[in-house]
């Protein structure tokens, strides 16, 4: 097995089946990068210090970039011997530079590391993260295009309620993502990286050592996370997994969006409705059915939720009963984290591309908006502007639906006599006019046409 960074005061070995069971490298791994940071500002703020000197400094450094070329080239492979990436970073450093690796960690703890650690690769999945709604927000302006001025059939309690603007309807979905994006983006403004708390109180290296080794950091970084600060409570440091639960809660409320939007186009896209056509690179067949076109992706987005869900209440079951400060029980806020992450991402890449290639079947949708029912509502503003009450104009129109309904007959085709027993004020002509979907759009006056956009 690998070195430790721990382990004078002990005389037995561990155990080897409990070795195995708290080691974390097989997930933790994916922070080896942000490690490498951690150990670069920190060397310098020791060589600020007097702790080493330049030339210590400047071998230390060479190495970490050395290892930082590995992961980016993606030749690194991690030491799953080793207890976590911590551990194989130290070793590797070990490997390359001797004995002087054992200054490193110098006025250091893990507990301060990890912290670190999982804010910046949360501040990097969170730009990531927001790029891809972009995309998806992007997808959904391709649709519109298409379909300018297309009507389209508005659901309440999942039965027909009115005609709406099938681009007013694909923009619910994407006011709902740029709400996301920016929620992202408050989230990445809030978020600081520390450094400098120990395992918990403290080291003696002087604030203004961290403060310039991250300035030298970040003067050479291409990828700044947001900012980087000498720790202000190290007890909270080490402790707080609040920006933890802020994320995947961010990630839980994207997931629910696109759980809504999967619904939707499963719904619409059965023979019952028919109103969507889903493209065929997103759906698979069935292995006894030959003619199958199942909406797997979808349905895939759908499941998926129960997941990402399952990650934030893990991460939030976990949190909440720990005295302070750190606790083993954290190391397990690792794989909620990088499963929400990878499991978005990957749904909002493929979300994208299969929205732009979804087709309305124009002919359905127009059979559906000859149902009389969907302008019952316009009728009824009608009358409230031939200065009947609404109350009485909603009885007289709810009267005629069902005179229609249980006569088989259509209101439109009804004469002027009929009309007028339910209301004077009633004539084919107006009925026409009102109960048709160009007039149940351009009736409504208090919608601000708007695309949305997100915050930069």
């Amino acid at each position: 097995m690998s070195k430790k960074l721990w382990g004078g005061r002990f005389k037995k070995k561990i155990d080897k089946d409990f070795e195995e069971f708290s080691k974390s490298i097989q997930y933790d791994f994916k922070l080896a990068r942000v490690d490498v940071f951690h150990s670069i500002i920190h060397t310098r703020a020791l060589s600020g210090s007097g702790l080493l000197n330049k030339k210590e400094t400047k071998t230390i450094i060479n190495a970490l970039n050395e290892i930082i070329k590995e992961i980016d080239s993606g030749s690194f492979k991690p030491d799953l011997s080793s207890e976590d990436i911590h551990t194989d970073i130290h070793n590797r450093l070990e490997k390359k530079i001797g004995r002087l690796s054992a200054k490193v960690h110098t006025l250091r703890s893990r507990n301060d590391q990890i912290v670190f650690n999982e804010k910046f690769y949360c501040l990097n999945e969170a730009l990531n993260i927001k790029d891809l709604l972009g995309d998806v927000l992007n997808s959904f302006f391709v649709l519109m295009k298409k379909y300018d001025k297309q009507p389209f059939i508005g659901y309440t309690h999942t039965q027909r309620a009115q005609v709406i603007l099938f681009n007013d309807y694909l923009c619910a979905f994407g006011h709902m993502l740029v709400r996301d994006s920016n929620r992202i983006k408050k989230f990445y403004d809030s978020v600081i990286p520390y450094i400098g708390a120990g395992a918990l109180a403290g080291t003696s290296l002087h604030r203004k050592e961290y403060f310039k080794a991250i300035d030298d950091f970040l003067s050479f970084v291409k990828s700044k996370p947001g900012k980087i600060k000498s720790v202000e409570s190290s007890i909270d440091s080490v402790s707080d997994r609040d920006f933890l639960i802020e994320f995947l809660s961010i990630i839980s409320i994207i997931q629910m969006h696109l759980s809504r939007l999967a619904e939707d186009i499963i719904l619409y896209s059965t023979q019952e409705f028919d109103y969507l056509d889903l493209p065929e690179e997103f759906c698979t067949g069935s292995s006894l059915m030959p003619h199958k076109k199942n909406p797997d992706f979808p349905e895939l987005v759908r499941g998926y939720t129960g997941r990402i869900y399952g990650n934030q209440v893990s991460l939030m079951t976990t949190m909440k009963g720990l005295p302070m400060t750190y606790n083993r029980d954290m190391q397990l806020d690792k794989e909620p984290l990088f499963s929400s992450v990878e499991i978005i991402q990957d749904e909002l890449k493929i979300m994208a591309k299969f929205i732009k290639g979804i087709k309305l079947n124009k002919k359905v949708i127009a059979e559906a908006l000859l149902d009389e029912r969907l302008y019952a509502t316009e009728l009824t503003e009608f009358l409230v502007f031939k200065g009947i009450a609404f109350k009485d104009a909603h009885d007289i129109v709810g009267k005629l639906i069902r005179y229609a309904e249980d006569n088989k007959t259509a209101i439109k085709q009804m004469p002027d006599k009929a009309l007028k027993k339910f209301c004077a004020k009633l004539n084919s002509s107006d009925v026409a006019k009102v109960m048709h979907a160009e007039h149940a759009i351009t009736s409504k006056k208090s919608i601000k046409k708007r695309v949305p956009k997100p915050d930069a």
